[in-house]
């Protein structure tokens, strides 16, 4: 009995954990990597909440209403308990508080929990099923629940947890969020952004085992968020505490346990573009080992991580096969100083470098044998990351939070023959046994740094919590590109005795040159980030909260040279935000809550290098005496380099340009930049303490652009005859006119373009438009101990002209350089886009049988994506609308079917997007098994998942290129370029003592 009444006890205290296991319920802190804890209690009362790990102490006292909040907390345990007088009423309440969450403990005046029907006992804890201090729309994700489920170990693996999160079927990979392109999300960890800020396109990340909590953003962010149009990943690292903690973890992935990829073959039977892949394969393990705990007893606290991996992928092609290794190390540790009971400070430093080699063999498929190397690679990427957080809590009404943080990434290229060896080719002619550079390739190179900063404040003034910070980033990216060996490319070419060339003529005899070019470009570029931010979250009743907010962006790139390239100001980047939640029925059971904002996304360092770095392309000419015998540096076999004679000529440097400091004809003067309105409206219902459901609709809508247009005819101004500046398509736009030498201003809606054919029509651009129609459902039964399960089904529809800043019909992943806008026809169509996947069911769950065994299952499944077809001209214009190649961007609707080779004749007919079907259903299976040994005080656990149960390979990609000429059907349109990874296994073993 007594043993019962401690359990009941314990579970009713911990009233809020508010983010624990509620996939339902949204949160409330945006980017925050802290939690808070709020409610109501007796005015007057102090309330003293303890960190369970760290012993770090807060207390507040409940207002003439009651209410109380102690905000900016960790992620962690606590204890709740009510001082009256000095001394402590009732039993302390435990509760947990989650990231970016509000778990909200009301209590009685006997210092016990009120509002029992909001909750759900779980064990030791109680749950809230229904957050009614947000109003924003997230899903959180603890380690606890990952533990249960076959969830691979990555974050993208966990933001597809959450409703309207989709694997794109691009083949540069990503993640869609709520129908926006994969280059418009943001990825946090510990409130450190890490981003890829060249093509927003990817992320620094850490080990799994290095990760306490996880948040999922899809919508309703607050004020403080912004540079965001799709959804963002927030992530806690782990932290030590009071008792010392370390453990050991080993994962394993052998080849063996997969299935092999399938080999794809045209309907002409032909082998697909990616060659073979059923010999394909990947061994994976990692091992590390961790240890967290006390420097100084309740105050000075370390976590460390230390991790080794081991990856061997083979890409086993018919005649060529590629052996990869890949050894790299992470190195991870989290300090944290409770300075007292008001200050703390936070540091985080990582490193995520890596480091893989790649062999290229000869091989023959028929007898499977691998030859001799022909070649080898190698290719790095990650870098140091690290930040400091300061948090102190000056009284019992204000927080300050102040952040500053360095996130490191690269991505380089080389390999053994680039020192030595040049490019040799000869023109018009194969390769043969000159030079000894295996690939002819540049090396290239980029490093990224992001220098960030922020601070962030909350004040409590009655009903209202008013918070307000600003933030800074300045995002540097130093890329570059060289030719190998001495920097240099020789080719030999062909010419005529006597003719010109370079100034001078060839000399008489002389039927041979040799051209030797030095070509180097790319240069540091710069993006500084700006923001501040205010928010209001005003209680306006106990049961209605009101969230009013307003979020002012600048930004500044800057060219290599140090001139701007493009800038907005605060005044042109204004985000209002508005939202509210009530509290229906007033006792946290059933809450009814809508949000409004705006959101912009600011341009990518990769717009900039692409116009501004400086370029090195100089040519020098020589008289071809022969060829030269050489040894290979590297194998040892004989090559031949050409013999360089007399120079005929001076140096040819008319191709050098220097970084450009005027873009006035690149760059519109008055660019705007790309935002998205979003509205939600929701409901969530706690049906008892076990179940509870939750129904959101939401709309988001894009009306701008920015990207690189055809501008060949500008009314006033002949200098545009072919030039493809940075503008917003289908707006108002304003360039520099060389021959007037003043600005000209045209609507580019219509204006621009002028046809190459018939009475040669001027025209504009489409104004862009995406929308994005939602309506979410899901079932949740919290867990027990003992079963949990979630459901979710997502309806929606993604339209519009284009789909974002990267184009995934075609395979174009350079962020706002995609060709949306080199031809009329590029956009014209409005219909379904790419990410337009309607239908999208998602359920997990987690069984524990005994002690020793439990079970995790995921299941998803989602309706294909449209099959669109891209033509390559447009009525009445012969000027290309989109090239054959398929990893090229433009097109145009319009497919020629008779008298094609005759542009006054020929007959085309108008394609809608989306006019050729839609591909396969995607669905997945994933489960796992968990041993865990029934030993007291001996945690060792192994888990086997296994992925991809039924090993569906279903194509998610097809080729969408229709002609190569007018009329040229492509043989291979509507036919797949990207399928479903195969079924694998994993195995994880932690031991944690």
């Amino acid at each position: 009995m007594k043993a019962s009444h401690t359990r009941f006890r314990r579970a009713a205290l911990c009233i809020a954990l508010g983010t624990c296991l509620s996939a339902l319920a949204p949160v409330a802190l945006a980017q925050s990597a802290t939690g808070a804890v709020a409610g109501r209690a007796s005015a007057g009362d102090q309330i003293q909440v303890v960190n369970a790990t760290t012993g770090a102490t807060r207390t507040v006292t409940a207002g003439a209403d009651g209410s109380y909040r102690l905000g900016q907390l960790q992620v962690g345990n606590y204890s709740v308990q009510v001082l009256r007088d000095g001394a402590a009423v009732g039993e302390p309440v435990p509760v947990s508080v989650g990231l970016g969450g509000t778990t909200t403990v009301n209590l009685g005046s006997a210092g016990g929990v009120a509002d029992m029907a909001a909750v759900t006992v779980v064990g030791d804890r109680v749950v809230n099923r229904v957050d009614v201090r947000s109003t924003e729309t997230a899903t959180n994700v603890t380690r606890e629940q990952i533990s249960r489920l076959p969830v691979d170990q990555s974050l993208a693996s966990v933001a597809l947890l959450a409703p309207g999160v989709v694997a794109s079927g691009a083949t540069f990979g990503g993640l869609t969020f709520g129908g926006a392109s994969v280059a418009e999300n943001a990825v946090y960890i510990n409130g450190l952004n890490v981003t890829d800020p060249y093509r927003r396109q990817g992320f620094s990340s850490v080990p799994f085992g290095f990760y306490d909590e996880f948040q999922v953003k899809t919508g309703g962010y607050s004020a403080e968020f912004g540079r965001s149009t799709g959804g963002v990943i927030n992530a806690v690292t782990r932290s030590g505490g009071n008792e010392f903690q370390s453990g050991v973890e080993l994962t394993m992935e052998p080849s063996a346990w997969a299935s092999s990829r399938n080999d794809h073959y045209h309907d002409d039977g032909t082998l697909d573009e990616r060659d073979r892949t059923s010999r394909d394969g990947n061994s994976f393990y990692k091992a590390n080992v961790w240890a967290s705990g006390a420097l100084v007893k309740d105050r000075l606290f370390f976590f460390g991580m230390y991790e080794v991996r081991d990856s061997s992928p083979k890409d086993i092609d018919e005649t060529e096969a590629y052996l990869t290794k890949g050894d790299n190390d992470f190195w991870g540790a989290k300090l944290d100083w409770q300075i007292n009971d008001n200050h703390l400070l936070e540091l985080l430093a990582f490193s995520d470098k890596a480091e893989s080699t790649t062999r290229t063999y000869d091989y023959d498929w028929a007898s499977g044998r691998t030859g001799d190397q022909s070649g080898e690679s190698t290719a790095g990427s990650g870098g140091d990351s690290w930040s400091v957080t300061y948090t102190g809590h000056f009284s019992d009404n204000f927080v300050a939070k102040a952040m500053y943080g360095i996130n490191e990434r690269s991505a380089t290229s080389s390999s053994p023959w680039d020192a030595d060896c040049s490019i040799v080719t000869v023109s018009g002619s194969a390769r043969q046994d000159w030079g000894c550079h295996p690939t002819n390739s540049s090396i290239s190179g980029r490093v990224d740094e992001r220098e960030a900063i922020r601070l962030d404040f909350e004040w409590t003034l009655g009903d209202h919590l008013l918070r307000f910070g600003v933030d800074q980033e300045v995002m540097d990216s130093n890329s570059s590109v060289r030719y190998p060996g001495d920097g240099r490319s020789y080719q030999v070419q062909n010419v005529t005795p006597g003719a010109s060339l370079n100034g001078t003529v060839v000399p008489p005899g002389v039927t041979r040159i040799v051209d030797a070019r030095r070509y180097i470009t790319g240069a540091p570029v710069t993006t500084e980030a700006q923001a501040f931010y205010l928010e209001d979250n005003w209680s306006v009743t106990p049961n209605l909260l009101l969230n009013l907010g307003v979020r002012f962006d600048k930004f500044h790139n800057k060219l290599a040279s140090g001139a701007t390239f493009a800038r907005a100001d605060f005044e042109d980047m204004v985000s209002p935000r508005v939202g509210f939640s009530w509290d229906m029925k007033g006792d946290g059971t059933t809450k009814l809550f809508a949000n409004a904002g705006r959101y912009y996304l600011p341009l990518t360092n990769k717009l900039t290098d692409y116009f501004g770095g400086g370029t090195t392309d100089e040519h020098t000419y020589y008289v071809f005496n022969g060829w030269t015998d050489m040894i290979d540096p590297i194998t040892g076999a004989p090559y031949r380099v050409p013999s360089l004679g007399a120079q005929i000529g001076a140096v040819n440097t008319d191709m050098n340009a220097p970084p450009p400091d005027d873009v006035r004809t690149a760059v519109a003067r008055d660019l705007k930049q790309v935002y998205q309105d979003e509205f939600i409206v929701g409901f969530q219902q706690a049906i008892n303490q076990a179940w509870s459901y939750g129904v959101n609709a939401t709309y988001r809508e894009v009306t701008r652009s920015v990207e690189d247009a055809r501008i060949n005819h500008v009314e006033g101004c002949d200098w545009y005859s072919g030039d493809w500046p940075i503008i917003n398509p289908g707006e108002s736009v304003t360039l520099w006119c060389p021959d007037t030498e003043d600005w000209v201003q045209f609507d580019s809606s219509r204006d621009g373009y002028i046809a190459s054919f018939g009475n040669g029509a001027v025209m504009g651009y489409s104004k862009p438009k995406r929308t994005y129609k939602a309506v979410e459902f899901q079932l949740d039964r919290a867990w027990d101990d003992k079963w949990a399960v979630n459901f979710s089904y997502l309806w929606s529809k993604t339209e519009g002209n284009l789909e974002g800043p990267v184009n995934s019909d075609t395979g174009y992943a350079d962020t706002n350089l995609v060709q949306h806008f080199d031809h009329p026809a590029n956009n014209e169509r409005y219909g379904v886009l790419f990410n337009d996947f309607r239908h999208q069911f998602k359920l997990r769950g987690s069984y524990r049988l005994n002690e020793m065994w439990s079970f995790g299952a995921t299941a998803t499944a989602r309706s294909g994506g449209p099959i669109t077809a891209f033509g390559v001209v447009w009525p009445d214009d012969t000027r290309s609308a989109g090239g054959p190649g398929e990893f090229s961007g433009g097109g145009s609707g319009w497919l020629c079917v008779a008298n094609c080779n005759n542009p006054a004749t020929r007959e085309l007919v108008y394609s809608e997007r989306g006019a050729f079907g839609r591909m396969p259903w995607v669905k997945d299976v994933g489960v796992n098994v968990t041993w865990t040994l029934p030993v007291e005080d001996i945690d060792l656990k192994a888990r086997f998942s296994v992925y991809n149960l039924f090993n569906s390979q279903t194509m998610v990609n097809v080729h969408s290129r229709y002609e190569s000429t007018p009329g040229t059907r492509m043989p291979y349109f509507g036919q797949g370029t990207a399928w479903q990874a195969p079924r694998y296994a994993q195995l994880v073993v932690t031991w944690n003592f």
